[in-house]
């Protein structure tokens, strides 16, 4: 906990120093630079009702899940930020707080496969319709949005595994002109290379799993909700009033799915390294799309930072760097498959974002919830979340998978 006295404001601060000290100033009691893990579950009361800096009960609050919400909604540029256990938690949360039953939504044509799988097999039987679009074209967008009852835009940029770069300030008039709430998640870019918010969206959702976190040690999600987020046109909150952020703290509270002591320090002290992670990740995924794109048997490769890619030109204005995937395609199952088998510095798994360099086929492994419908992903795609090792060991290894 820190004193008013200590608290600094680093609104006007670069990003980097935001990271490293929003929230996070050093202990009053013992000067700890680093905050502690408050590995608590009850406080004591200075007499009923005496609240101690506002802590009763760590499902409801905890100093160290407090820290972690202040530095992302610091990077962010949010008014407050929301830690949970998973990203997935952080969605259904958001998505609970801004839709009821008999509302509608409309997602991307290649959402990730678990928001997928949670917005149709979830929320579906709850009663909330949705329509998968090409994000990419904003007249099939103003056409799938149903205005009084599309209360959710939700979007991904860059998407998952396909790599498409949507327009997020047109989006969001196209939204706001519904009386709609626009979603962003912005896991695969991070608050370092991309910022919603200042574009437009009432909210932001993560899966801090990923580059947040970094180190492949950790699992949570976070929702960081604009300053002045009002819930869709015609909803009220839980506890009266349409202010966004009151109704995901009643719904973080009331569902109770909180990040953990341990996950919200482990997650704070991956964020602390995330701009210059990211500047690695995006150097080594160039140089390993460029390699990509000049092997004969690749048939495609699909990143933002090759001018190859249709949404490269938006990629380079929305966002301060191109991040750390890559996918490519092989021309078949077969040869995809063989691709991950062979792959040795990059390792076999799902996932992505850590320091390490993963390889996976997302229509059997992280997409294999979409089979069968719209959102099916192609079987000879192969999907790299490029992690920050030396580039030339990188390189070298894709050649002898792809050989």
């Amino acid at each position: 906990m820190t004193t008013p006295a200590e608290h600094h404001d680093w609104t006007e601060a670069g990003f980097a120093t935001r990271a490293i000290h929003a929230g996070q100033e050093a202990d009053p009691t013992t000067g700890a630079v680093v905050p502690p893990i408050y590995q608590v579950s009850t406080y004591k009361q200075d007499g009923v009702g005496g609240l101690r800096g506002g802590y009763e009960y760590s499902r409801s609050a905890n100093p160290t899940r407090t820290a972690l919400e202040d530095a992302l909604a610091s990077v962010e540029g949010g008014a407050r930020g929301f830690a949970f256990a998973s990203g997935l938690a952080a969605e259904d949360t958001l998505l609970r707080a801004a839709l009821r039953p008999g509302d509608h939504m409309v997602i991307p044509d290649d959402a990730y496969g678990g928001s997928y799988r949670l917005i149709a097999r979830v929320l579906g039987p709850w009663g909330v319709e949705h329509s998968a679009v090409d994000l990419r074209d904003l007249d099939a967008v103003t056409a799938a949005v149903e205005p009084g009852r599309t209360k959710v835009v939700w979007v991904e940029t860059p998407t998952n595994p396909l790599l498409g770069v949507s327009d997020i300030a047109a989006i969001a008039a196209i939204a706001r002109a519904a009386g709609a709430v626009l979603v962003v998640d912005n896991t695969f870019a991070t608050p370092y290379l991309q910022q919603p918010l200042a574009l437009g969206a009432d909210a932001v959702v993560h899966s801090t799993t990923k580059y947040v976190g970094g180190h492949s040690d950790v699992v949570g999600g976070a929702v960081v909700v604009a300053d002045g987020a009002q819930l869709p046109v015609g909803l009220e909150g839980p506890t009266g009033g349409t202010a966004l952020a009151d109704a995901v703290a009643f719904h973080q509270n009331a569902s109770g799915a909180v990040a953990g002591p341990f996950d919200a320090w482990l997650t704070l002290r991956g964020l602390r390294t995330l701009a210059v992670r990211m500047d690695r990740h995006c150097a080594n995924a160039l140089a390993v799309a460029r390699f990509l794109a000049e092997h004969p048997a690749v048939t495609e490769v699909i990143y933002p930072g090759l001018e190859s890619h249709p949404d490269h030109e938006l990629a380079q204005r929305q966002m301060r760097g191109s991040g750390g995937m890559v996918a490519f395609r092989t021309g078949s199952r077969e040869k995809a498959l063989e691709v991950c088998a062979r792959a040795k510095v990059f390792t076999l798994a799902e996932s992505l974002g850590g320091v390490e360099s993963l390889i996976e086929h997302p229509a059997q492994m992280t997409h294999a919830s979409v089979a069968g419908s719209a959102l099916e992903v192609p079987d000879d795609l192969v999907r790299l979340s490029v992690g920050i090792e030396d580039v030339a060991d990188l390189v070298a290894d894709l050649g002898q998978a792809l050989a």
